[in-house]
């Protein structure tokens, strides 16, 4: 057995010490094309090893398949995974393109029933508010979400795409362990308001897409030449003459890959993992693969230290960007700042 390489930080001011590196599990169900499950189920078992505690799914995640898949190794491992999932995205079985957003109580009390049954488990380590609703009052979802702690079903809440505004809100109502929401070297709305707001508050930040979905990593060059249902394909920044300029603003993460003769990946979430400093709050990313080669190489990035100069080369590029994060942005933060 290896010792864990990941260094830890706490998740909120009462929360577990995490790795400062999570796992994100989602593609491992849906939305990135097929899985080798036998490959997914190896990465889950090396994200241990390497130190990775903090474990991300969703109910809508495949439709609740994904809880059910990660289920058995949160369960054969219960005192080493913090398992963090989240509420709110309602799918429709006969049109799975469609969503609602649902905050209200009786909502959030049968949905945490389904996520406790599909992972097997007694209590929810962290449990988000995936997306906000604004037409239900925020002190009656986290009401209800606080109701969720106090019957032992939940050990700490999240909230997910929220303002600084509605996070300080929330957090007078119950402490907010963590935020997550997308940042990265090409996508930093969050640091308007969320972002201070955190670090004012003491709540964790969990970066989602630090990769920029597999961008930032030279991985793709136009989402319009993936699978069908790759739902990239879906997504403004990566489609078309979006995607040819934004792959130009990637030469300056070349260009430090290649002086620390690491990988545009590293580069992204070193980037992402700096922040922790620069904005003073803890900063646990949690960048998806499904291949153990993949999380090799992405834990490693703990490693790596950009320069001031270097950081400086990075600083402009998200202003840059073509395209929208999501083709709908209602129901991000921005949408409502």
């Amino acid at each position: 057995m290896t010792h864990p390489v990941l260094p830890t930080a706490p998740l909120g001011t009462d929360g577990p010490l995490v790795g400062v590196q999570g796992l994100g599990c989602m593609g491992m169900s849906e939305f990135y094309g097929p899985t080798d499950s036998g490959e997914a189920l190896a990465t889950l078992d090396a994200a241990l090893e390497a130190g990775v505690t903090l474990f991300d799914t969703a109910d809508m995640y495949g439709s609740g398949r994904n809880e059910e898949f990660i289920g058995p190794f949160v369960r054969a491992n219960r005192d080493r995974v913090v398992i963090a999932t989240k509420f709110a995205i309602e799918r429709d079985e006969n049109d799975p393109t469609k969503r609602a957003v649902r905050n209200d109580p009786a909502y959030i009390r049968t949905a945490v029933e389904g996520s406790l049954r599909r992972l097997g488990v007694d209590v929810i380590d962290l449990y988000y508010m995936h997306r906000r609703n604004p037409e239900v009052p925020l002190a009656e979802s986290v009401g209800a979400m606080a109701d969720l702690v106090r019957a032992g079903k939940v050990r700490q809440l999240g909230l997910s795409e929220v303002t600084g505004a509605e996070l300080r809100e929330a957090h007078a109502v119950h402490p907010i362990a963590a935020v997550q929401s997308e940042w990265s070297v090409f996508a930093r709305d969050v640091e308007r308001s969320a972002v201070p707001t955190a670090a004012e508050l003491g709540v964790a930040f969990v970066p989602y897409s630090p990769l920029g979905r597999g961008f930032l990593t030279g991985a793709f060059q136009d989402a319009g030449t993936l699978a069908a249902d790759d739902f990239r394909r879906t997504h403004p920044r990566y489609t078309g003459e979006n995607a040819a300029a934004n792959g130009e603003l990637l030469a300056p993460l070349r260009e430090i890959a290649a002086a620390h003769d690491a990988t545009l990946a590293q580069v992204a979430l070193a980037w992402v993992q700096q922040r922790a400093q620069v904005h003073k709050l803890t900063v646990v990313p949690i960048p998806g693969t499904r291949k153990r080669s993949r999380l090799a190489e992405n834990t490693g990035a703990v490693a790596l230290r950009l320069s001031a100069e270097e950081l400086a080369l990075l600083e402009p590029l998200a202003g840059r960007v073509a395209g929208d994060r999501y083709a709908d942005m209602s129901n991000t933060s921005v949408g409502r700042e």
